[in-house]
């Protein structure tokens, strides 16, 4: 079986800053599953999932334009009075602002009128490459009702001694 459309798939993953930082790794959070082309996972990491088998192992790099298409993030107007006194604000423009919890937020302008301006928000990452490395785990197929999973690891070899001796 081969991971596709409507398949529900657990994988273990690591997701990072092309060459730097771990953003995700399931070495922490335990493996990720999710219905496959529902979008729930970076659309770009979906489409190199495609088509892989049971204990299949894929690394790479996704480009940042293809990790975040700017259309794709979510948008809203912020009115001009919010922004800095004295602040040119212009299509184009990315601004740093913080959060309602205090984290920073980014933006950029993508059309000004009189009284607001159009803002697009961007992720921290925005702009950067990123490395992934991913093994399929399980994949379940709902429609025919067949499941396929990596078997896993023999039990290290003290586990199976006698425990009395």
């Amino acid at each position: 079986m081969k991971v596709a459309k409507g398949n529900i798939v657990r994988l273990e993953y690591e997701l990072r800053v092309k060459g730097g930082e771990v953003l995700e790794t399931s070495a922490q959070s335990g493996p990720i599953q999710y219905v496959h082309g529902e979008g729930r996972l970076l659309p770009a990491l979906e489409k190199r999932l495609e088509g892989m088998e049971i204990g299949a192992e894929r690394t790479g790099t996704i480009p940042a334009a293809e990790a975040f298409p700017e259309e794709s993030l979510p948008a809203r107007d912020i009115p001009l009075d919010e922004f800095p006194k004295g602040e040119k604000i212009e299509v184009g423009r990315v601004f740093q602002a913080k959060g309602p919890t205090g984290q920073p937020v980014m933006f950029k302008v993508i059309a000004v009128d009189k009284a607001k301006a159009h803002v697009r928000f961007l992720p921290p990452v925005f702009g950067k490459d990123l490395d992934f490395r991913v093994k399929v785990l399980v994949i379940d197929d709902p429609q025919s009702h067949k499941r396929e999973a990596v078997a896993p690891p023999p039990p290290p070899a003290d586990a199976l001694a006698d425990p009395e001796k």
